[in-house]
């Protein structure tokens, strides 16, 4: 592998280097680069299109199609094709479960706050391993493309992605093969590509609204010095396109008298119809009428029909701008630019209610569905350090974060973060009664904290002895400008506080931090595996200990049959602990979750008669 040289100080790497922006959307995803011209280019990889669906299929024999390929398995094979991965990302079951009929395949109820993961066929995957599958396609589609190695990349993520979601985005990338050098905000990368921004004397603040297929979110930014300042954000990330192909489906269903249960049961069916309503909206925006057939079902609408439809859906968009600028404190009259993204944006209502909303005409002369991809490329050119009128803001050089259960590192402010920072985390206790805590605080960037360097570690005395789950632990780390450390832990219910300084590259040469960059790449997959097998085994552990709980607490309302099959099932659980691969073990983990959800169920159900008892619902 080449060696990396990296400016300290800045974060930017040599100028050889090829470093490519990365739009990883909800629908499609895109890759560019800054062409020898000096320009940001998309890639268009054998004539494949610059868009790669964000979608994976997985075959019966356990090979996988990422994007173009994948796609006409919506229709063929919809419970083993992955779609609208992003809304998944650093999210648990509790965030998604209103909308899982929206997903065609399944995603594992494991009843607690953990992040979700995602079941097909044997297999269990998480949200950032199946990023990281579309991250690979888009790498490998560029090296193809670009006749070199492409190593490192710059992502780009929504303004309102929390920390979670933007560690997993990371995660997704380390997976993928490359070196994350900067999570940039899609709005502030929008405002690069039109050159907004660039120019370190410009004071502007401008409003970028984002609607793609299945997300929409306005931000306002205000640029000052060549620093980007989210002033607020707004949106939905579950209103998009796709609303507006489903809103289509609908009317044609509602025309032709269809069963709506049968059409939602029959996936193929119904993901037929769905491709051919976005059919219908693209060809909308530039004619005034769509007709078509799906098997013997007439599909046709008009310009004006659709524009009826879609009406309320694109009001609540300007609702949420409406909210934005309330929550920035100023009025239209003070946004100097609008910056439309994504390809929703095409929809001649939507430029047309957005223009009327901030009496200006919006920016939309370059691909909105590009633009994201090209302003990531100009940052990773900046990064990169071709382009010296550019303020470079000093940036951590290494990760810093704690040690969580099983020796991982969870990352708190990633490497490449800019300085000062502060970034923080909630955490609570894993055993009943647990009164203390140790925080472990590492630089690095492995995932399992041996393999990295430890800065300081202390308890966190005095939390109400209470049931695992219940105290809410908030551990912030703020850097400040001279790299001073400074970590805060408070136990919220009870206001226990404890705190400590660190400076964090203190003792490591340029060489050092050099060396733990290269051997993070190198590691990266196995890293990353193992993260996974840990993460399995310690969410194992957690239902052995929860399950073994619930019965003891409650004997009397299981049976003893009930009792000796869920010992027996946990026991098989323990052994598949010490001796399984990840996907055994989670598979493992969802049978004991299904076989014991009946007890809790009608544990509850036991309790709401209680209670109501004797009492009347009006």
């Amino acid at each position: 592998m080449a060696k990396i040289s990296i400016n300290l100080s800045t974060g930017s790497v040599q100028k050889e280097d090829i470093i490519v922006g990365i739009d990883l959307g909800t629908t499609n995803s895109l890759i560019a680069f800054i062409n020898p011209e000096g320009n940001p280019q998309v890639i268009n990889d054998t004539g494949k299109g610059v868009l790669v669906p964000s979608i994976i299929h997985f075959h019966p024999d356990g090979s996988l199609v990422v994007g173009n390929e994948a796609k006409g398995f919506l229709v063929a094979d919809p419970q083993n094709t992955v779609f609208s991965v992003k809304r998944l990302l650093g999210r648990s079951y509790h965030d998604v479960e209103p909308h899982k009929d929206y997903f065609s395949y399944k995603i594992i109820d494991n009843d607690t706050e953990s992040l979700v993961k995602i079941k097909v066929g044997d297999a269990f995957y998480t949200p950032i391993e199946l990023s990281g599958l579309i991250l690979k396609e888009l790498k490998e589609r560029a090296e193809h493309a670009l006749k070199t190695s492409v190593n490192r990349a710059v992502i780009t993520v929504p303004a309102y992605f929390n920390d979670s979601q933007r560690q997993a985005t990371r995660d997704a990338g380390k997976l993928a093969g490359l070196d994350v050098l900067r999570i940039v905000n899609e709005p502030t990368a929008a405002s690069l590509a039109y050159g907004i921004g660039l120019n370190p004397d410009e004071e502007k603040t401008i409003a970028v609204y984002d609607l793609g297929g299945g997300t929409f979110d306005v931000s306002i930014l205000k640029i000052q010095n060549g620093i980007f300042e989210v002033l607020a954000t707004n949106g939905d990330t579950f209103l998009g396109g796709d609303d507006f192909d489903q809103a289509i489906l609908n009317y044609w269903i509602d025309e032709n008298k269809l069963d709506r249960n049968l059409i939602f049961k029959d996936q193929k069916l119904f993901q037929a119809i769905r491709l051919k309503a976005e059919e219908a909206k693209i060809a909308l925006s530039s004619q005034n009428i769509f007709n078509d057939f799906v098997n013997d079902i007439p599909c046709a609408i008009t310009k004006l029909k659709f524009e009826e439809l879609i009406a309320n859906k694109v009001k609540q968009t300007i609702m949420c701008c409406q909210n934005a600028l309330q929550d920035a404190s100023i009025t239209t009259s003070e946004i100097q630019e609008v910056v439309m993204v994504g390809g929703s944006t095409r929809t001649p209502l939507v430029k047309k209610e957005v223009s009327a909303f901030f009496n200006r005409t919006a920016h939309d002369q370059i691909n909105p569905d590009e633009v994201v991809a090209l302003g990531a490329a100009l940052q990773a050119d900046i990064l990169a350090g071709n382009r010296k009128d550019i303020l470079l803001l000093d940036v951590t050089p290494l990760s810093l974060g704690i040690e969580t259960m099983g020796g991982l590192m969870d990352v708190i402010i990633p490497r490449n973060a800019k300085v000062p920072s502060k970034a923080g985390r909630q955490y609570t206790t894993s055993i009943d009664g647990q009164v203390n805590m140790k925080i472990s605080v590492y630089q690095g960037e492995r995932d399992l904290v041996k393999e990295n360097r430890k800065l300081a570690e202390f308890d966190l005395k005095g939390i109400p002895s209470m049931p695992a789950g219940y105290p809410k632990v908030d551990i912030n780390f703020i850097l400040n400008a001279d790299g001073i450390l400074k970590i805060e832990a408070v136990e919220l219910r009870s206001g226990v506080k404890q705190e400590v300084q660190v400076k964090p590259t203190y003792g490591l040469t340029d060489q050092e931090v050099e060396q733990m960059l290269l051997d993070s790449i190198e590691n990266a997959k196995e890293d990353v595996s193992q993260r996974m097998l840990i993460e399995a085994r310690t969410e194992g552990e957690q239902m052995v200990y929860t399950v073994e709980r619930f019965l003891e607490k409650n004997s009397k309302y299981v049976s003893p049959r009930e009792t000796n099959d869920a010992m027996t099932h946990l026991e098989e659980l323990k052994q598949t602990l010490k001796t399984g691969d990840k996907d055994q073990i989670l598979k493992s983990i969802d049978f004991v979750n299904e076989f014991t959800r009946p007890f809790a169920e009608r544990l509850m159900d036991m309790a709401i008669s209680t209670s109501m008892r004797g009492k009347t619902i009006e």
